[in-house]
């Protein structure tokens, strides 16, 4: 898996969605990318029902308020959506905007909310995005809107930063795989990480989704990083 662990360089992509570094894959590529997001969503969604149904009685026992949490992002070609995730915060503390990001230790994060985030367990919802055709399996992490990164907006740190929206958002991407997770409190990561969106972007095929799919199952089955 040679290309998911080489950092990218950077691109010459133009600050807006019509920029030319986009390569937008082959047709094939694109509908065996968008089969495989139904399948599989659909699979999940049948196969953890009774989990996700347990996650949600338990989140609800632990904290008052709904076991959910919904907040919009950035979709494909600019276009906000509403996501959704089990809720692991209290819910009095949650952060609907998305830019207070979530820290190591965050007293915020409930007992069961910090294993479901260790897990990702979490994001188990967003497979409903991923069916509905606003998110897909693979693809740049969905931003909140207004996030920032070392204390700025992404959209003046990284000019190219929207270029990362010509397609849609995944539940795992190539920044990920390459190990740049966790609040973007450093300008250098920051950085790295929207260069993984756009190299994945710009290089774009099925092929790369299926290893970025294994590369993430084996993160996943090491423990995971998330918090």
């Amino acid at each position: 898996m040679a290309e998911l662990g080489a950092v990218g360089h950077g691109h010459a992509f133009g600050s807006s969605l019509g920029g030319s570094g986009f390569r937008k894959g082959k047709p094939v590529d694109l509908f065996l990318k968008r089969l495989t997001d139904v399948a599989v969503s659909v699979s999940m969604l049948v196969i953890l029902a009774p989990a996700m149904l347990l996650i949600a009685l338990l989140v609800r026992l632990e904290s008052p308020g709904s076991p959910f949490f919904s907040q919009l992002r950035w979709g494909m070609n600019g276009k906000k959506i509403r996501i959704y995730k089990f809720r692991s915060m209290r819910a009095d503390l949650c952060d609907a905007s998305g830019v207070a990001q979530t820290v190591k230790d965050d007293p915020r994060v409930t007992r069961l909310g910090a294993f479901l985030r260790k897990s990702n367990l979490d994001e188990l919802p967003q497979l409903f995005n991923v069916l509905m055709g606003d998110m897909s399996l693979v693809g740049p992490r969905c931003h909140a809107i207004g996030m920032l990164a070392g204390g700025v907006l992404y959209e003046e740190l990284v000019p190219s930063y929207h270029q990362r929206h010509k397609m849609r958002p995944g539940l795992t991407g190539l920044a990920q795989v390459r190990g740049f997770r966790g609040p973007t409190d450093k300008v250098s990561k920051a950085k790295a990480r929207i260069n993984a969106d756009l190299h994945y972007i710009e290089n774009f095929s099925f092929i790369l989704d299926i290893q970025i799919l294994i590369g993430t199952l084996w993160s996943e089955l090491r423990g995971g990083k998330g918090f």
